[in-house]
């Protein structure tokens, strides 16, 4: 055995976009589930605190993005790895009937849930039918 570190998940320079720090930037896996009321997503962020987390919606565009602090055995030499640290980022396009101020976010074992509200416009209305 060697004590060269073998990265199994290099992704290409195409695959990956550049970044300043150097570091490798993930797409979270994601769950989209849609009701009568809004949208839940739910994503895949291991090694994400809440405080690490930036979503912001600029002109219909939801980007959220987790930064994660890099972990290393104290007084340990890696010799092999798989597992590949970096940051996460994902943007969604938004329609317009959803409504920006209720949209929430939580963390909870790895996992960011948004819930996105639609607007009250934009919630299916019950029409009521009489007989004559």
């Amino acid at each position: 055995m060697t004590n060269d570190v073998t990265h199994t998940a290099d992704k290409t320079p195409a695959e990956t976009p550049e970044t300043t720090t150097g570091r490798r930037i993930y797409r979270p896996l994601t769950d989209i589930v849609e009701t009568s009321d809004g949208v839940t997503l739910m994503l895949e962020m291991p090694g994400v605190a809440a405080e690490d987390v930036d979503i912001t919606l600029e002109k219909r565009v939801l980007t959220i993005r987790g930064k994660v602090h890099a972990t290393q055995p104290e007084k340990l030499q890696l010799a092999y790895a798989e597992y590949g640290e970096g940051d996460f980022e994902r943007a969604f396009t938004m329609s317009d009937d959803f409504d920006p101020d209720k949209i929430g976010a939580q963390v909870s074992n790895g996992v960011l849930t948004l819930t996105l509200p639609r607007a009250a416009e934009a919630q299916p209305k019950k029409i009521t039918v009489t007989a004559s």
